[in-house]
């Protein structure tokens, strides 16, 4: 039986029907997995940028951490700094006020004297040579020959040998220095200094732990003591 134009008309549109309904289907399953893949990728930029952001903000913190540790770290320097610097400047003002007292000592005939016998015998027992020369400042000559004339048997009795002492004359030790002597071997190779300087210098340097100690307390970051 033939179709009549009727019924080709129908078939033709419900072709074009069920055509048009597959190709609605068929853009909205692209635009589905479109959108799809652009959340994804939306999702992966996003938290891209996300770990770079946080990672700039966490390299940035520890610059800034490492930059106060720095600053905190100079300031504690130059504070250390200072405090040893006014440390040191206390025990010089210290050891200059002992070396204007040094100069009082010789204004008393009876002190300076003994300690003058002190030294000289020091001097003997520290050579230990059958000859030797001393110097003093040209105002001490009289009281070391006495010094010297009282040590000179001391000190035969107490080494068991004997000694020839000169006392120089041409050449003296400063007469701005405090007092005491220095001693020399015959060859003037070998001295010993027992000036009342020299002998304040070496004190200083034996007690200077002492020193610290008594004046500023006892470091706790020495695990060692003198």
């Amino acid at each position: 039986m033939a179709l009549t134009d009727a019924d080709v008309q129908k078939q033709i549109k419900h072709m074009m029907a069920f055509i048009e309904q597959e190709a609605n289907e068929k853009v909205e399953e692209i635009d589905a997995k479109a959108e799809e893949e652009f959340n994804i990728e939306k999702g992966r930029l996003v938290q891209t940028q996300r770990v770079k952001i946080m990672e700039y903000y966490e390299k940035k913190e520890k610059q800034i951490e490492q930059h106060k540790k720095i600053q905190m770290s100079n300031l504690m320097n130059q504070a250390r700094l200072k405090v040893l610097k006014a440390r040191d400047d206390m025990i010089t003002d210290l050891l200059n006020e002992a070396r204007q007292r040094l100069a009082q000592i010789a204004k008393d005939p009876a002190s300076y004297s003994t300690l003058l016998e002190g030294l000289v015998l020091q001097g003997f027992y520290q050579l230990l040579e059958p000859k030797v020369t001393i110097r003093c400042r040209q105002q001490d000559v009289e009281i070391v020959q006495a010094a010297v004339m009282k040590n000179i048997p001391i000190y035969r009795e107490a080494v068991k040998r004997n000694i020839d002492v000169r006392i120089d004359q041409e050449r003296f030790l400063p007469s701005e220095i405090c007092g005491g002597i220095e001693m020399y071997n015959d060859n003037g190779k070998i001295k010993v200094s027992n000036t009342l300087e020299s002998r304040l210098e070496l004190m200083a340097h034996q007690m200077m732990p002492e020193i610290r100690v008594n004046l500023f307390g006892a470091n706790p970051n020495r695990k060692f003591t003198d």
